[in-house]
């Protein structure tokens, strides 16, 4: 499977793996950066297992992993997967986000995740995309729903956190036939 280079303006998504995840290091070691998050990546060794785990998906065609570059700023910003794809059902999910705080609130992450789902819709032309956002992120759950995405569910205590906690996830997901208007409506300019 070739992954082609997703890219406007502001941003260039290209694979991630082991010849440039080092491009993270800093970024990965933010704290707190992923505390909603069941991976640990702010360590040299742990940021390399994430990413083995990533490259080992990609080849067994389940994860499509991006490395974030921020054209504005000429800086990698962090990282967003194609993850759980299922082509049988024609569904993905957009996840494993992350990136630097200081590329938070300027837009970045919206131009990401326009080119991931017109790539999703318009290339991988599956039926659905899928978010899942831990329930207490705030600030994630309404950055997808600002995408269009619809809320379709909160599985209970479903994922065991780093720190013991069992976190409930809120599913959502954007249809094939939501797509266009989306794309005119929230994505208008782009």
């Amino acid at each position: 499977m070739k992954v082609p280079t997703l890219e406007n303006n502001r941003v260039k998504l290209s694979l991630l793996d082991l010849s440039n995840y080092e491009h993270l290091a800093p970024i990965a070691q933010q704290p707190n950066l992923v505390q909603f998050s069941p991976s640990k990546i702010d360590t040299p060794n742990d940021l390399k297992a994430y990413v083995q785990k990533a490259v080992d998906g990609y080849y067994h065609k389940t994860t499509i992993p991006f490395i974030v570059f921020d054209k504005q700023t000429s800086r990698y910003a962090g990282n967003s997967h194609f993850m759980n794809i299922s082509w049988k059902n024609k569904v993905v999910e957009i996840g494993s986000t992350w990136i630097g705080r200081e590329f938070q609130g300027t837009g970045l992450n919206k131009n990401m995740k326009f080119l991931m789902l017109q790539h999703a819709f318009e290339s991988l032309e599956v039926d659905k995309v899928a978010f899942r956002v831990d329930e207490r992120n705030i600030r994630s759950r309404k950055a997808v729903e600002k995408l269009g995405a619809t809320l379709e569910g909160i599985m209970r205590k479903d994922t065991l956190m780093l720190d013991g906690f069992k976190r409930s996830t809120c599913c959502y997901g954007i249809l094939k036939e939501e797509w266009p208007k989306i794309k005119e409506t929230v994505f208008d300019g782009f």
